[in-house]
């Protein structure tokens, strides 16, 4: 026998969920709070959810999923491949004016928190980072082939450089960083990038 549809957008639901998580983070987040931000019953939440770790696990995805998107449209997008270097972290100055608040980067936050004591969710984190790292790669080859970056670095290790700087920019900006001390810090960051030998 077939149960009752759904009445609800899932994705929608998600999504609520996920701001949610990225705001509080996940042990501050009750079932009453996920309750009432995705708007749903309890029942609609376990039939369709299973639990508030699995659904975290669905958040986590959902969120590197929005991040990759974003990031291979601006470098399909960006006049070149160091404009998307510059973009990237420049616009992390953005986040000061979030009407969020400064929340940082959800998967930053959920490594922190958890500190690799929970294998799903430090699973979900590292291929977060590794799918960030790769777009970078991608773009730091292509600095290199087109002369702005030094070819004799490995692309790997810089795009670490990257992401350690711009897991950097994002704490920053939670802990008060102005919008004008973020940008200065990311062009220092990628003038450092260009004089690296």
């Amino acid at each position: 026998m077939a149960g009752r549809p759904r009445e609800f957008n899932v994705v929608v639901a998600r999504d609520a969920a996920m701001q949610l998580f990225w705001t509080q983070g996940y042990e501050a987040t009750s079932l009453n709070d996920l309750l009432s931000a995705m708007n749903l019953s309890k029942s609609s939440f376990y039939q369709t959810f299973e639990s508030k770790h699995a659904l975290f696990e669905q958040c986590l995805i959902r969120y590197e999923e929005i991040l990759i998107c974003a990031m291979r449209e601006g470098l399909a997008t960006a006049p070149s491949s160091l404009a998307f270097i510059h973009g990237v972290l420049t616009d992390i100055s953005k986040e000061t004016r979030d009407p969020q608040g400064r929340r940082g980067c959800l998967m930053m936050n959920t490594a922190a928190e958890f500190a690799q004591s929970d294998p799903g969710i430090a699973r979900c984190v590292k291929a977060g980072m590794e799918a960030s790292k790769k777009i970078f790669a991608e773009a730091v080859a292509t600095a290199q082939v087109h002369g702005d970056i030094d070819s004799k670095e490995s692309p790997q290790v810089l795009a670490d450089y990257l992401m350690t700087t711009l897991i950097g920019l994002k704490t920053q900006v939670k802990a008060g960083a102005s919008s004008k001390q973020i940008t200065s810090i990311a062009d220092l960051s990628v003038t450092a990038l260009l004089k690296m030998t």
